[in-house]
């Protein structure tokens, strides 16, 4: 009765023209209401005639009335659209949904489900669900979240609802599975299957927890070292402008003075000889005047006079101005000792800027993972790589052979081309490679002999420890002999124990920034666990 009631407001208040509820709505002289738009529209067609009518009653008007919005009738239409859709919404929120779990029991257009039952395997709503609660025959029962899967939970051979969990053959089983073709296998509840499930789940999920706080802390560690690489490279963009701005304002200021020096010079050397180009001119013509004088005496045909005129010119006078033809050596020696200046900067700037270039590489990320490092040789293996020597670096005395890849000390120096790689004093030679992330290699030995790690840019002309592996802080060092191993880094020496053998493998873990394993003796029967002995910084190393 109520909607009943709510459907005849709405007819009260709907518009006869449109028949939807009034918009706008307006009131005619003869009592009709309408919406503003449909009465003036219906008015529209009626212009030609000059008369007007009510859609209902049919009562004329002339001429067209004026009509002004009905303020107390719009204010009654909204509330009983408010009414309508307060009464509306309770019913369309109850009722399920194509996505919703709907109630069994309901018939016609059913609510949706409240809650499920696994003893009836029925799911019903709030409604149908009150037996569940007040009646006693359903205590036992178990009611969860509306589920769709409820028939999932009965079995398909005796249509009995499953249980029972078949240990032996991994599957959810009815009472009567177990005494038939289960019968004799590992069976338990479900519920009891359940507890031992939801513990693995507990150890699987406080695993994944850990891990993800592990990954969170490696993430927040990776944004701190990007931060402090931003840092450290704004810091560098900083001070090396600085710097460059000094070192340009340096050359500005000697080029200036060099300038300035050439330009005193200049004029003081224009000046010597303007002064004695002067002197030389004035010479000239006291010379040209003395010609004009002696050519005059020349030309007199009186002898008597001749010698009168003769004896009364006065001597000629030695020349006092010499022409001093200076070299203009000084400017082309300032301009040889500012080429050799431009030519020192150069080399510094190059060798500088390639020591740059060695020590900055890309960076590699590795996530430590303890697990994930070699505990064998089989391990190790997984990163062996073939090292060829480099013959732009190997010392004059020592011979490369097989395709680069073995070296042997010679008496008589060898035929190599010069090169500013080479190693001019000591017995030693570079590998081509560049070792980055995890590689490994091994060494065969006779007579005495080292192994070593170095970075490309140690010294390579004289006998000084920067040149010498192990001797330094760009090299690491395993000296093999036939009685011990000795390792030198930064000349510091350490024994290392163990037996000797012939054939010497070096595992380099460059990305984790050190060597994780120990250069180790690798005899044919065993190999030998992996333990640290040193660290290095993030530069390439050969």
């Amino acid at each position: 009765m109520a909607q009943k009631g709510v459907q005849l407001d709405r007819e009260t208040f709907s518009c006869s023209i449109c028949l939807d509820l009034l918009k706008d709505p307006v009131t005619t002289s003869c009592g009709h209401s309408y919406c503003m738009n449909c009465i003036k529209a219906h008015w529209d067609g009626e212009d030609e005639k000059k008369i007007y009518s009510c859609p209902q009653c049919r009562k004329t008007f002339t001429p067209r009335p004026v009509l002004l919005k009905n303020t107390m009738l719009a204010d009654l239409v909204e509330e009983l659209k408010k009414t309508e859709e307060l009464q509306a919404a309770p019913a369309d929120h109850c009722y399920a949904g194509a996505e919703d779990v709907a109630c069994d029991v309901c018939t016609g257009r059913k609510l949706k489900a409240h809650k499920s039952c696994l003893v009836c395997l029925v799911s019903y709503c709030e409604k149908h669900l009150q037996p569940h609660y007040n009646s006693s025959a359903f205590e036992k029962h178990k009611l969860v979240e509306p589920s769709k899967k409820l028939k999932e939970n009965i079995c398909s051979c005796h249509d009995e609802v499953m249980k029972m969990f078949c240990r032996t053959d991994q599957q959810l089983i009815c009472y009567l599975c177990s005494v038939d073709e289960h019968k004799g296998h590992n069976t338990v509840s479900a519920a009891a299957e359940r507890t031992e499930r939801q513990k693995e789940l507990e150890g699987s999920q406080q695993n994944i927890q850990q891990r993800i706080q592990d990954r969170e802390k490696d993430v927040k560690l990776l944004q701190q070292e990007v931060e402090a690489i931003n840092r450290s490279a704004n810091k560098a963009v900083k001070e090396s402008k600085k710097i460059f701005t000094e070192l340009i304002r340096l050359m500005e200021k000697r080029r200036f003075d060099v300038e300035q020096q050439v330009r005193s010079q200049q004029k003081t050397e224009v000046s010597r000889v303007k002064e004695l180009q002067e002197k030389l001119e004035q010479e000239i013509t006291e010379l040209k005047r003395k010609d004009a004088e002696m050519k005059k005496i020349s030309d007199t045909e009186d002898h008597i006079q001749f010698l009168h005129n003769y004896s009364s010119l006065s001597p000629l006078s030695e020349s006092t101005s010499s022409i001093d033809i200076r070299p203009l050596r000084y400017i082309e020696d300032v301009t040889a000792a500012v080429s050799e200046v431009r030519d020192k900067l150069q080399d510094v700037l190059r060798d500088t800027w390639t020591n740059i270039s060695l020590t900055g590489t890309e960076v590699d990320v590795l996530l430590s993972n303890p697990q994930s490092d070699p505990k064998t040789r089989a391990d190790i293996l997984k990163y062996s790589l073939e090292i060829t020597l480099d013959p732009n670096t190997v010392h004059p005395e020592l011979l490369l052979s097989e395709g680069n890849r073995k070296v042997t000390v010679m008496e008589e120096q060898q035929s190599y081309s010069h090169h500013p790689d080479r190693f001019t004093d000591y017995w030693q030679v570079l590998s081509k490679e560049s070792l980055t992330g995890r590689c490994y290699w091994e060494v065969e030995w006779r007579g005495r002999g080292e192994v070593a790690v170095a970075y490309k840019n140690i010294s390579r002309a004289g006998w000084s420890d920067k040149c010498e592996f192990g001797l330094n802080d760009k090299s690491w060092a395993l000296g093999c002999n036939k009685n011990s191993y000795t390792f030198w880094y930064n000349n510091v020496q350490t024994l290392v124990p163990g037996p000797v053998s012939s054939r010497v493998g070096v595992y380099l873990d460059h990305s984790a920034g050190g060597l994780p394993g120990k250069l180790m003796e690798l005899m044919a029967k065993h190999g030998f666990p992996l333990s640290p002995v040193l660290e290095l910084d993030q530069k390439r190393c050969q």
